[in-house]
């Protein structure tokens, strides 16, 4: 359907006067929206949201004053053991499949045990790459991985942040007492 000079309505702005086109009340405005709130925050007692970490932590706050949030919080990954101390993981590859990051890699090898026919030879999880979504944790049939509470993982190259089979294992160790996400 073609369109007619008629249907169409030609709509010309309001020309600026010359104070409106250099901006300046524009600039006075935005000014003015700052100052006022720098001086509703000093004046009220407000204080800013900024914390001296590592002394002070997000998890000794309340969550009103900007602490965390543990009921959804997703941190760094952990491989769970099973009751024999043994990987907990069959490598069904669901994880690695359903991972939107593709920060999971898993090399399967035919299981020293009975009870299952696979395990991982080969378990890595780049954590850089990875954007704690927490589908690996859902898609897992028998919740061998998982996400932590923790959050201060520091590695000086990129390599060390390539957690395999042993670091996971290891954040097991360590987060045992505490509940996963």
């Amino acid at each position: 359907m073609p369109i007619n000079e008629k249907d169409v309505i030609k709509i010309s702005p309001a020309p600026l006067n010359r104070l409106e086109s250099i901006y300046v009340p524009e600039v006075v405005k935005g000014f003015g929206v700052t100052m006022r709130h720098f001086f509703t925050s000093f004046g009220q007692g407000k204080t800013s949201r900024t914390m001296q970490y590592p002394e002070q932590r997000r998890e000794d706050m309340p969550v009103e004053q900007g602490g965390l949030y543990k009921g959804n919080f997703r941190g760094v990954h952990r491989l769970n053991r099973d009751e024999q101390g043994r990987v907990k993981c069959v490598a069904c590859m669901m994880c690695p499949t359903i991972c939107p990051a593709r920060c999971i890699h898993i090399t399967a090898g035919e299981s020293p045990w009975d009870d299952r026919e696979k395990y991982p030879v080969k378990f890595e999880i780049d954590e850089l790459r990875c954007i704690y979504c927490g589908m690996c944790e859902e898609a897992c049939p028998v919740d061998a991985i998982e996400l932590t509470p923790e959050y201060d993982i520091v590695g000086m190259t990129r390599a060390e942040m390539v957690f395999d089979k042993e670091k996971l294992l290891q954040v097991f160790d360590q987060t045992i007492g505490k509940k996963p996400m």
